[in-house]
């Protein structure tokens, strides 16, 4: 998938630079892809959009979002952060899951000869 059109804005926006910012989406695309299943849905770039904006605002040192005053004692930084953590873990778990049986169907099918 190409980098969308505001990855300069919220590279600006964050205050990091632009050629991070292209990493980091790279990074919430993949992320986005292993949760989603699929790239051309809707879900998965609502995910990679959503992952791309806290990786940024994780690596930077402002917020997209700006902040009010009632936003102050909101902690829903902490949830969408305990949300990326906990399917990271299921990631793994998946991932771990798919090596596993791959390695059980090549040891119970038997070893394939070279002709």
């Amino acid at each position: 998938m190409k980098a969308p059109k505001i990855l300069p804005w919220v590279a600006n926006k964050t205050g990091i630079s632009e050629e991070l910012a292209l990493k980091l989406w790279r990074r919430a695309a993949g992320e986005a892809e292993v949760i989603a299943g699929c790239c051309n849905s809707s879900d998965y770039y609502r995910l990679a959009v959503e992952r791309f904006i806290d990786f940024a605002e994780a690596e930077g040192n402002r917020s997209v979002v700006r902040e009010t005053v009632g936003s102050r004692t909101c902690i829903s930084w902490l949830w969408r952060y305990q949300n990326r953590i906990s399917k990271l873990n299921l990631i793994t778990a998946h991932n771990l899951v798919r090596l596993w049986q791959a390695n059980l169907s090549d040891l119970l099918g038997g070893q394939k000869h070279a002709a």
